[in-house]
């Protein structure tokens, strides 16, 4: 097989002919990174920002601001990768059972059609969304392992935050609730007997402990079983008197029975209760130790990740800056002729420069701000 320089990767051809395949910008450890790959980064970056409404100058000053960091944040996430795969860490249950739930989700029972799908919404064949989700995974495993799990937040600390600023605990009454619907809409009298049964079935199982996100995501008529049944929070105003005798004074957990409505039967769940008044210390201490979390966990994720790159081979072409580069490692671009390996083969770039899309119609579950990816990191 013929190979190509590693340093500035051309097709074989006469002097004359020469075509530039790729430029490496940086070597970690055994893997790449590509200016395409900055750019697809920078592209997508500037996607997002847009969905977000920005435009013109707003626009332009913020991706001035934040593409600085786009080759640190591809740094980030190979290191990452790398570390999980020495720690041996394996995802993949969690990866098979985050397709089969998008499946279930979007009632694509064909694996054929599931994969068509896919590469009609990212832009990327199934093994390559396969692959970013894995890593994905792997990624937000590792800093939970390596960083998350060592960041104690003792008790007292809580309660001395709680006692400080009980203004910020003051709650109105309200309530976040989900949703089941089985719908009767168009649906002939003779059929109303046996929805209610399945209302009232789903009731028993929601109180079982089947899992109500599921099950709406699986069994309910309403938009929002593709949200697993999340309606959000309500004041006692905000609802109709109907509802409101089956939803407070309730607690945490609390399933109502099918509720008769115009369009079917409404099974709801009480996920959270605030009463009126200061909320109880047991009530607020995980919205503490989140707010107490995150200052001690970016400066943890990012002295974690300044040691991967210490312990890592690592070489930055001139003219990209690395904004997260580890004080005092030499990352200068050597004679091309001393990397190794020396060469790659125009298949192994290829590999590494898969279409890369923001993954937005199908988000990664359980993301939350205490699970931050690096890409948020400082």
């Amino acid at each position: 097989m013929k190979r190509l320089s590693y340093a500035l990767l051309v097709a074989p051809a006469l002097a004359s002919d020469v075509r530039v395949v790729e430029m490496i910008v940086a070597k970690v450890n055994n893997e790449i990174i590509t200016a395409s790959d900055l750019k697809r980064s920078r592209d997508q970056l500037e996607a997002e920002l847009r969905r977000r409404g920005l435009s013109g100058a707003k626009l332009e000053a913020e991706l001035k601001e934040r593409e600085k960091d786009i080759l640190r944040d591809r740094i980030d996430e190979l290191l990452l990768i790398q570390r999980g795969r020495e720690l041996n860490i394996n995802v993949d249950p969690e990866v098979s059972k985050y397709l089969a739930d998008i499946q279930l989700q979007y009632k694509i029972a064909d694996q054929d059609k599931f994969h068509d799908w896919i590469r009609e919404q990212t832009g990327m064949s199934f093994e390559d969304f396969k692959a970013e989700i894995k890593n994905n995974f792997l990624t937000r495993r590792v800093i939970g392992q390596e960083v998350g799990s060592k960041i104690n937040i003792p008790r007292a600390e809580v309660e001395k935050y709680y006692n400080e600023n009980k203004q910020e605990f003051i709650r109105e009454e309200r309530v976040f609730l989900r949703e089941i619907l089985v719908s009767t809409e168009g649906k002939p009298e003779s059929e109303l007997p046996a929805l209610e049964k399945k209302a009232k079935d789903l009731v028993e199982r929601a109180r079982k402990g089947e899992r109500f996100g599921e099950l709406a995501r699986d069994h309910s008529d309403a938009v929002t079983a593709q949200n697993l049944g999340e309606l959000g929070w309500f004041r006692r105003a905000d609802l109709n008197p109907q509802i409101v005798e089956h939803v407070f004074g309730k607690e945490r957990g609390h399933v109502t029975d099918p509720i008769r409505i115009p369009n079917g039967f409404l099974i709801l769940r009480v996920e959270e209760a605030h009463k009126a008044g200061l909320a109880s210390l047991e009530e607020v201490q995980n919205e503490i130790m989140e707010k107490l979390y995150m200052p001690r966990f970016q400066p943890a994720l990012r002295n974690y990740l300044t040691k991967l790159r210490m312990d890592a081979f690592l070489e930055i072409r001139d003219g990209y800056a690395d904004t997260g580069a580890a004080p005092g490692k030499d990352t200068s671009w050597k004679d091309p002729a001393q990397l190794k390996p020396e060469t790659v083969t125009k298949e192994e770039v290829a590999a590494q420069s898969r279409r890369r899309r923001l993954l937005w119609i199908v988000p990664i579950p359980g993301t939350k701000t205490s699970e931050a990816t690096t890409s948020s990191s400082k």
